[in-house]
């Protein structure tokens, strides 16, 4: 996991874990941090006073839904919330772009994951040519004052990115055609998107270049390993609620009668 230089090419970045790693007491480590994340995540959501966002960018097949599935489930589910980001819809492409996204922002309280967001709106419209250059340095703009605004009120951002590579990206797709368990999440577009591999990788690396503050920095996940992938997710989670060091209110009980 590394945090993006002014310059940087995707392509030299690791996709796969740490050589020394092992699988197995990785996995073991990882159920230990969940553990830790039910107590922290209680407290967070007893106290009310602070939130996290966690933002889930990643191409295609990066593993998004599976990573939500293994971090977050045995939490409190009152105090998760998961939203993903669609196509806009007519209502929402009649304001600015930011504005079916900070409807979903956390109340304190709680975790709030973002499975895409509003990346998307300086990722896939600039692949499609909706917006111009001009644009989007416009709306990078916008987003890091949104985020630093979340951040003033109380709420953590973390944001990751799921890199995986363009082989294993392949495989993935494939499994979604010959798998009938998968079959479900095969979209017609799928492999266009995959051809636009290269295309997309730049639009990321502008992102990183350009919204990734010392105060919000992206995390760059390696995701051709699952298991990688979800230690390093829960690992960041874990460690910044213990920055938050949330408490649990005093007890009403506890105050002295008048």
């Amino acid at each position: 996991m590394k945090k993006p230089a002014a310059r940087f090419n995707l392509r030299k970045l690791p996709s796969r874990a740490p050589h020394e790693l092992h699988k197995q007491e990785t996995k073991r480590e990882t159920a230990r941090i969940r553990q830790d994340l039910v107590e922290l995540q209680d407290r967070l959501y007893a106290e009310n006073r602070q939130s996290v966002l966690i933002i889930l960018q990643g191409m295609d097949a990066s593993g998004k839904d599976g990573l939500i599935r293994t971090v977050f489930s045995g939490l409190n589910p009152q105090g998760v919330r998961v939203h993903s980001f669609k196509e806009p819809t007519t209502e929402e492409l009649a304001h600015d772009f930011l504005w079916r996204v900070h409807m979903h922002a956390p109340r304190h309280g709680m975790i709030q994951v973002f499975n895409r967001s509003h990346y998307e709106d300086v990722l896939i419209t600039r692949v499609l040519k909706l917006i111009t250059t001009e644009e989007a340095r416009r709306r990078f703009a916008a987003i890091n004052a949104f985020e630093k605004l979340l951040q003033q009120a109380g709420t953590t951002v973390l944001k990751f990115y799921l890199h995986v590579s363009e082989d294993e990206q392949r495989e993935r797709l494939q499994e979604r055609i010959s798998d009938p368990a998968k079959q479900w999440k095969y979209e017609a577009g799928d492999q266009d998107k995959a051809r636009q591999w290269p295309l997309y990788r730049k639009m990321y690396e502008d992102v990183f270049r350009h919204c990734s503050p010392d105060s919000c920095p992206w995390h760059l996940v390696p995701a051709d390993q699952n298991w990688y992938k979800a230690y390093v997710v829960a690992k960041t989670l874990r460690d910044a609620l213990k920055e938050l060091n949330p408490q649990y209110p005093a007890s009403k009980l506890a105050r002295p009668r008048e």
